[in-house]
Formats: structure tokens, sequence, C-alpha cells
């Protein structure tokens, strides 16, 4: 039997993983030295259509108290940067004002969204140049939020 060996580093974790040869419709694994067995709803060679959805990249890191964050993406604009509604969702809050100065990672609006509160975090510091929406507003996927300089 053939085995083969990978390294994966996900979301800032190392995961070490042997995959030996199918047999049939069920693979044996090992992620980190803890084994697992896994059937697949076909044997290999079966041939069954797969859709994969594509997701755009998201910038993960930690804060200083070691949570994940999100960075949201920003769109360069003249004199500054534009921070997007990562998803679609409704302003429930926002913490920041025109002339405040923000940090990298600093959150400036609060976004509820599938009954979630989502932290908007933007990537970049600088100074808030302008607000583009109101609490209570609806904003699409990479919707303008604000904009900073």
């Amino acid at each position: 039997m053939n085995q083969k060996e990978y390294k994966y580093k996900i979301n800032g974790i190392k995961f070490n993983v042997k995959v030996d040869d199918p047999e049939g419709n069920t693979v044996h694994v090992e992620v980190n030295g803890v084994p697992y067995t896994v059937e697949m709803d076909k044997a290999p060679g079966e041939k069954k259509a797969v859709t994969i959805p594509v997701k755009k990249p998201q910038n993960v890191v930690r804060n200083e108290a070691g949570e994940k964050v999100v960075l949201k993406p920003v769109a360069p604009v003249s004199g500054g940067y534009i921070v997007k509604a990562p998803l679609p969702g409704t302003i429930m809050s926002i913490p920041v004002k025109v002339g405040d100065t923000v940090s990298n990672g600093q959150t400036v609006c609060i976004l509820e969204a599938m009954k979630m509160e989502n932290d908007i975090h933007t990537p970049k510091g600088g100074k808030v140049k302008e607000i583009l929406v109101n609490v209570g507003d609806a904003v699409p996927q990479d919707g303008n939020i604000m904009i900073l300089e």
C-alpha cells in the first residue's frame, strides 16, 4: 500500500497528514498522529459531478488578545481608501466619526448579517475622511462604508 504525506498550514495551524491509497470507497488518513477512516460517496475512478464553491480570499490575523480578526477589504481612492462591507447586511453601529484616527485592525463598523453581529475592521490605519452609511442602512456585499485618508 502506498502512503503519501502532506504538510498543511490552515489559519496558522500546522497539520501533518498521511493518506493511504483508497480501498474501494474507503481511505485511511492520519492527521497529526490521529487515525481516521474516511468513507467516500463513490470509489475512486467512478465519475461524479462535483461543484466546488470559490470564496474570495480573506486576510485572517490574530489581535493582541489572540482572537481571530478578518481584515475587511479596502479599495484605493483618490486621497484615501474605501472600507467595504464583506457581506450584505444592516449597519448596527459606527463606533468612529469623521476626523477620528483609526489604527490597523480597529473596528470601524458593526454589521448585522444572518442574525449575527460582524465587526468590520480596517486593514489600514488612517483618518476617517467620510462615513458613507448610517445606522440602519442596508448595504450590499462590497458596498462602500467609509473613506479613510
